[in-house]
């Protein structure tokens, strides 16, 4: 599969969250850019390459602390923190993350947030589909 196609990581977590992951740059630009909702929440470890991680907002209910840390933990294991012990992860709402002119593809910026520090793990994230975006 090309590198420039967006391909996109489904998993669901426990309370029927939906959360995405970006298993390219292209399919974090995608993901970030195109696909997140402003009030859906935002993931990205700290300081190392990675995935982008979204965790799709309800309507009718807030995410759990449990449900950002497990989020949170989603990111850090699709990311180069995996197997360096805890993490730190960026956690905010979409609408804060912004793409500036002129970065290579996956690049953003971040405005507000904060950091939340986890083991990565996929425990309790069930795997849905590897999807591919068009």
């Amino acid at each position: 599969m090309s590198k420039n196609k967006p391909r996109i990581i489904r998993y669901e977590l426990p309370g029927a969250w939906d959360l995405l992951v970006g298993a390219t740059d292209a399919g974090n630009d995608y993901l970030s850019m195109t696909l997140a909702e402003p009030d859906d929440w935002w993931f990205h470890a700290d300081g190392v390459p990675g995935s982008h991680v979204i965790l799709r907002a309800k309507a009718d209910e807030e995410p759990s602390k449990e449900t950002l840390r497990q989020a949170a933990a989603v990111a850090a294991y699709h990311s180069k923190s995996l197997g360096a012990g805890a993490a730190k992860v960026h956690c905010t709402r979409a609408r804060h993350v912004t793409k500036p002119r002129g970065v290579k593809t996956g690049t953003v910026h971040v405005s507000e947030g904060k950091a939340l520090k986890v083991y990565p793990s996929i425990d309790g994230a069930a795997r849905v589909t590897k999807a591919q975006q068009d």
